[in-house]
């Protein structure tokens, strides 16, 4: 599957590139943001490439499509683990620190979306954002 075939499964369910992007840097805080996004954009294309993310995306999806929950019960733990691991494939343990601050804070789209898919795609952006500063920092 190609980046876009994925992004285009996502936009189906109101999930674009430039809302991610908009979501991430809603919770940035550092200079030039707009050498950021684009640095930002690049990498999300990238991993929205990788077979791994897209497996695990296309997990939110299915389940989002065909597994229907009322709300986001306290006991469903099964797509914060979906969100944990794109975050830590991605962007490796220090991932989970931003996964955590992006689901408590729930900016951007992450707010408007259904149970797995908010997860999901927080995982996606906190994995982006953490591996972004790490590649900045080598």
């Amino acid at each position: 599957m190609k980046a876009g075939e994925l992004l285009q499964r996502l936009e189906k369910h109101g999930v674009t590139l430039e809302k991610m992007l908009n979501t991430a840097m809603e919770l940035y805080i550092g200079n030039d943001p707009e050498k950021v996004r684009d640095r930002l954009r690049r990498l999300m294309l990238r991993y929205l490439g990788d077979i791994n993310v897209q497996a695990l995306l296309m997990a939110a999806l299915l389940l989002e499509e065909s597994f229907k929950v009322k709300g986001d019960p306290v006991n469903l733990v099964a797509d914060e683990l979906i969100g944990i691991n794109i975050a830590e494939y991605i962007g490796g343990k220090m991932a989970l620190f931003n996964f955590f601050y992006y689901d408590t804070k729930k900016p951007g789209i992450l707010a408007e979306l259904p149970p797995f898919l908010d997860d999901a795609i927080g995982g996606f952006i906190s994995g982006c954002m953490t591996k972004l500063f790490q590649e900045g920092a080598e």
